[in-house]
């Protein structure tokens, strides 16, 4: 575990960056609608811990995370944003205690969802 990249909670517990940037990226994927979650976007050096899906971004135990997500095509995408961020917020924090200010969600593409085998 990166001592650098951890936030501790109440005193001697410490949860990783990653711990929690996989938390976030399994909350997305529950929601209906979203394909992927895709390599998250560069931020500023230094104050962004990157994992390979979400980035994190810790300071003083509250937590900004930004998620890049492949949406189905058809889908109402303010809607599956929402979404995304209501489940990645209420996932982080009811796992880690560590409040959650904001969920950034980046659509960086749609997919047709694949068409299910026809039966023979």
């Amino acid at each position: 575990m990166d001592v650098s990249n951890t936030c501790v909670v109440n005193g001697s517990l410490q949860i990783s960056t990653e711990v929690i940037a996989k938390i976030a990226r399994m909350a997305a994927l529950e929601i209906d609608g979203v394909k992927e979650v895709s390599p998250a976007v560069s931020g500023v050096k230094g104050l962004l811990s990157r994992s390979k899906n979400v980035a994190v971004s810790l300071s003083d135990d509250v937590a900004e995370l930004t998620l890049q997500i492949v949406v189905f095509y058809g889908t109402r995408i303010p809607t599956v944003c929402e979404k995304v961020q209501q489940n990645v917020k209420n996932a982080v924090q009811n796992m880690t205690s560590i409040t959650v200010s904001r969920v950034n969600v980046v659509v960086a593409g749609v997919q047709v969802r694949p068409e299910p085998p026809e039966e023979q």
